[in-house]
């Protein structure tokens, strides 16, 4: 009988309630510096599974990990080197932490490439845009057309599939996820530690296109669409937080499927966006009072499968870590 590894036998510990002797575990494969311990370790201090949240701790693990020969540990330590998990968002140390990686890892070698292809400055910004067409004025809609490539909304849907789930919410009474009433799609978001640098670059995109800084971008959203599933009428602005979402950016992932327009209630505004579009618009009004003329939908799709990512961008500087719903 072939011996269960490392990560079975923390996990078995782990599920029987035994967190101490998991973590115990894990610490001893550190010390004897096993690379998938290190790892495994490092994402237990990331999210705070069975340890208190240790952003330092993790980063060392990482590095330890890395050092190990952990290809996967590579490409988190540069995701959170670049968006500033770690500390001061460091594109150009993440760009070399990449360059290292591809030497010997065939997908640091492949986000390598789609970099290469982007016109990029040195701080991963875009050297240039298109200028957007103006769609209306109330609400305030503007549109990309082709701002992001086919290659680089593939690769979007490649890191999100793994991660797709219905979408849902939590009822108030029960606690327990229901179907959510309003999104009838699958969904996942990229979160920092997924933030690869090619993501990072797409995301500084919609932020030099919008007008606003990279921080203030909550986590790339990603919904899926099969025939019949929509978004019904909503409002992307939150009824009470701090922190407004003041403008909303939708990029459409693909072709090849029928219905599922954006359309906005005020003006019955309908965009049927093509592989690489940006929709942008405002959800506030200039005072920064929610703009009701902001209502919108994504319409039945009729057939094929459609695919969108969507930034929400807040008002001011956004913290994925310390996300509360809500807020």
């Amino acid at each position: 009988m072939t011996e269960a590894s490392l990560s079975d036998r923390v996990w078995a510990l782990f599920d029987a309630g035994r967190v101490d002797d998991a973590i115990r575990l894990l610490e001893d494969g550190c010390g004897a510096g096993d690379a998938d311990a290190l790892f495994m370790l490092a994402t237990w201090y990331l999210s705070g599974q069975g340890v208190g949240r240790d952003l330092g701790e993790a980063a060392a693990l990482l590095r330890a990990a890395v050092t190990a020969g952990h290809g996967d540990a590579a490409l988190m330590e540069i995701a959170l080197t670049a968006n500033g998990s770690f500390g001061p968002p460091d594109w150009l140390r993440a760009r070399t932490l990449l360059g290292e990686a591809a030497q010997t890892d065939d997908v640091a070698a492949r986000h390598c490439a789609l970099l290469e292809a982007m016109a990029l400055n040195a701080a991963g910004n875009p050297a240039a845009l298109p200028t957007p067409e103006r769609l209306s004025d109330t609400p305030s809609v503007q549109f990309y057309r082709g701002l992001v490539t086919a290659e680089d909304c593939a690769h979007i849907i490649a890191v999100a599939e793994p991660m797709m789930e219905p979408s849902f919410v939590v009822d108030p009474a029960s606690g327990r996820h229901m179907a959510n009433p309003v999104r009838t799609s699958d969904g996942t978001v990229i979160g920092p530690a997924r933030e690869d640098l090619v993501i990072r670059a797409i995301n500084k995109k919609l932020a030099a296109a919008s007008g606003t800084d990279v921080l203030q971008g909550e986590t790339l959203s990603v919904l899926r669409y099969a025939p019949g599933q929509q978004y019904r009428m909503h409002m992307d602005a939150m009824p009470s937080t701090p922190n407004q979402r003041i403008k909303t950016m939708i990029v459409y992932l693909n072709d090849g499927y029928a219905g599922g327009e954006t359309m906005f209630e005020a003006n019955r505004l309908k965009v049927a966006g093509r592989i690489g579009d940006v929709l942008l618009f405002d959800n506030v009004l200039p005072d920064g009072r929610a703009d009701p003329a902001t209502r919108h939908a994504g319409l039945p799709v009729t057939s094929g499968i459609k695919r969108i990512a969507t930034r929400w961008i807040r008002a001011q500087p956004y913290d994925p870590w310390n996300y509360r719903p809500g807020e």
